[in-house]
């Protein structure tokens, strides 16, 4: 039944929705990705060096607010989303997770800068940004901004919690043969032990995990890349050749049309970096920000980081190793293609990896189901309660199957960005006026 629903959601329309929002913004802002690249890096990564004049308590830097996100966005994504995506759909599939990820930056970068601009404060001084805001208060529509707040409630239990934990329960018990019970266990009270706080807390965690794990995954996919150095040009060969044609059955690969392929690559794509999905920006709605632009740069930085970077050197480890006609899926063919470089270390360097990735996911997205809560509710009463119970599905997903989780967290995904897809284009005005604005 979900695998129907998710297929149906995932269909042509959505997967022209979501390309063609990146490409109108793209070309809307005259390709801004490109044009400001160095400009994006020097008020992102390079004013990291620079003193923080974060005044209001309340709120949390723009570096804290990128990590606080990026903990939402890299995940089992990066690690098995890419693997299951050219299990599925081929070498091919990894060019619609980049061609995507591309014309999803400055969608994220649209995103970001509503949810700062839109953003309200509170009469205790906190503040709620996000899509549901600007649906809100700048489309003026309340349907579809309670429509997205309980998608994306459901969805962080969903994308954000089960199928997370069962990839971190599935990775130590084939590296460490430790029951998923005993590990949904002992990451329930982990992150519990963070979540049950407020959003500081969450944020000073990510900003010391995040960098940290994001070198060290890099490090070691490096180390595969450079053993296969002799196929990466064939690989890249073989990526371009699979993007646009069916590929053939082949050793255990059984095939794919070529939508399958287009599918695959898009929906994985858009499952790692939530680009058009509105999670990310009720993050960065916020951080002590000097201007919606600039705020929305950390966006941009945000997917090239996660899947240019990532998710590209990622596929070309699984394609360069050869593994990825194996017939095996998921973790596993991560781990098969990663022992070519790194050996009998690949399933614990994998299951190291895999547990920190979806475990800084865990806490990205409880702080976005809270707040989507939060909004439906208009109170935040009940977010304590919250937090309880997605500690506690923690454990119910680490035993679930994980075809089941897969589909119904591709099913959330595409329905949170209905809505969202909608606002973005209806105020693609708003965003263009801003950002001229901004660089005149």
């Amino acid at each position: 039944m979900y695998e129907v629903i998710s297929n149906i959601i995932w269909g042509p329309v959505m997967i022209i929705l979501i390309l063609g929002t990146g490409i109108f913004f793209t070309i809307k802002t005259n390709f801004l990705q490109l044009r400001k690249f160095m400009f994006m890096l020097n008020k992102t990564i390079f004013s990291i060096f620079k003193k923080s004049s974060n005044t209001n308590k309340k709120l949390i830097s723009p570096f804290q607010a990128l990590t606080t996100a990026l903990a939402g966005t890299i995940g089992t994504g990066n690690i098995v989303g890419t693997a299951t995506a050219i299990a599925i759909g081929g070498p091919g599939a990894l060019f619609w997770i980049i061609l995507s990820s591309f014309f999803g930056m400055i969608t994220k970068y649209a995103e970001i800068l509503l949810a700062v601009k839109y953003r309200v404060k509170k009469p205790d001084g906190k503040v709620g940004g996000g899509p549901m805001y600007y649906i809100q208060n700048g489309l003026k529509n309340k349907f579809l901004a309670f429509a997205f707040a309980f998608f994306g409630l459901l969805a962080s239990f969903g994308i954000g919690n089960m199928a997370q934990i069962n990839s971190i329960s599935t990775s130590m018990y084939n590296s460490l043969k430790i029951e998923p019970l005993y590990t949904g266990i002992a990451i329930a009270i982990v992150v519990s032990l963070v979540i049950i706080g407020n959003v500081q807390r969450i944020a000073k965690t990510t900003e010391k995990i995040v960098p940290f794990m994001t070198i060290f995954y890099v490090f070691i996919t490096i180390i595969v890349l450079v053993k296969n150095y002799q196929n990466i040009l064939s690989s890249i060969s073989l990526i371009i050749n699979s993007a646009f044609k069916e590929t053939a059955a082949v050793g255990g690969f059984v095939g794919s049309s070529f939508m399958l392929t287009v599918k695959s690559g898009i929906s994985k794509g858009v499952f790692t970096n939530e680009a058009g999905l509105g999670s990310s920006p009720i993050a960065h709605a916020m951080a002590d920000t000097e201007h919606p632009v600039v705020q929305a740069m950390w966006g941009i930085f945000e997917v090239f980081v996660d899947t240019i970077l990532i998710c590209s050197i990622t596929g070309l480890a699984i394609i360069s190793s050869g593994k990825w006609n194996s017939g095996l899926s998921g973790t596993e063919l991560a781990i098969s293609s990663f022992s070519q470089g790194l050996g009998s270390l690949a399933p614990h360097a994998i299951s190291f990896s895999l547990l920190f990735f979806a475990f800084l996911s865990l806490l990205g997205w409880s702080f976005y189901g809270e707040k989507c809560l939060e909004y439906i509710l208009k109170t935040d009463k009940f977010n304590f309660i919250y937090k309880i119970l997605f500690s506690c599905i923690i454990v119910v997903g680490a035993t679930s199957d994980i075809k089941l989780v897969w589909d119904i967290s591709d099913a959330l995904n595409g329905l949170m960005a209905i809505p969202n897809i909608i606002a973005l284009l209806f105020l693609s005005n708003v965003v263009i006026k801003t950002t001229k604005d901004y660089f005149k």
